[in-house]
């Protein structure tokens, strides 16, 4: 039972990658692109966790870990380039 689920849990969120690739690319704005991209990231998470659990292993925690933090701070550095138009501020006294 276990294992149907969890392939079409796989299937669903495949479509949902896909999805959201389709959205990176076709964003109208950046914001779009930008939380499509976040999007993609935690899917991603999720899609690695499945498989994990599949194969009853943890060799891909770490991994997931990896992905985890360069989708936040991706998505952090993104928004605020948006917002202000630089990543790192630099303060002049």
């Amino acid at each position: 039972m276990i294992e149907t689920v969890s392939t079409v849990v796989l299937i669903l969120l495949s479509v949902s990658l896909l999805i959201c690739f389709i959205r990176t690319i076709i964003g109208p704005t950046m914001s779009d692109r930008v939380v499509a991209l976040d999007t993609f990231g935690i899917n991603l998470i999720g899609f690695i966790g499945i498989i994990m659990i599949l194969q009853e292993t943890v060799a891909y925690a770490e991994i997931i870990l990896v992905i985890g933090i360069i989708a936040f701070v991706g998505t952090i550095a993104l928004s605020k380039f948006l917002e202000r138009g630089v990543v790192f501020d630099r303060d002049r006294h």
